[in-house]
């Protein structure tokens, strides 16, 4: 039997996920239900686009409720060992790109809760990855999809 992927996250992470399924399975569902219930009385269902469009948003949010329900199942909390020696998952971690590049903070987490635009990055990002077990003031070689990169880490939190 294949092995199930694990799903790292904070607290934060899982509470946000279980609050999106909440939100899927009252709300979303409902209006989804609504809408189909609307493209019906339209008429013949082969030529009507309404119907069509809401079964499809159905069929994503019955989708994506199965996603959540299968992430916070296999979902591994990560917890604060108070470790700021080395990188860790759930680190905060500043660096700069040398030689001589502005310091960047970014917060390693698992890939379910990831986003870069708010300073989330995934363990399984390249960057993560060079960084994970890493101590302040080392120098890491980092391969990116745009060229390697180095880079010096300043602090970890």
């Amino acid at each position: 039997m294949a092995e199930t992927k694990k799903y790292y996250m904070t607290q934060e992470g899982l509470a946000k996920l279980e609050e999106e399924m909440e939100y899927l399975k009252t709300t979303r569902r409902q209006e989804v239900v609504e809408r189909i219930k609307i493209a019906r009385d339209f008429g013949d269902l082969s030529e009507n686009s309404e119907y069509d469009a809401a079964k499809d948003d159905q069929a994503f949010v019955e989708g994506r409720i199965v996603q959540i329900e299968n992430m916070i199942r296999n979902s591994v909390i990560i917890e604060d060992n108070g470790d700021t020696n080395e990188v860790n998952l759930g680190n905060s971690v500043t660096f700069k790109e040398l030689p001589d590049g502005e310091e960047e903070i970014y917060t390693i987490v698992g890939s379910a809760e990831s986003d870069p635009l708010e300073g989330k990055i995934s363990n399984d990002s390249p960057m993560a990855k060079s960084l994970l077990g890493r101590r302040v003031g080392e120098q890491v070689s980092v391969s990116t999809p745009g060229g390697d990169m180095e880079v010096e880490i300043v602090d970890i939190q």
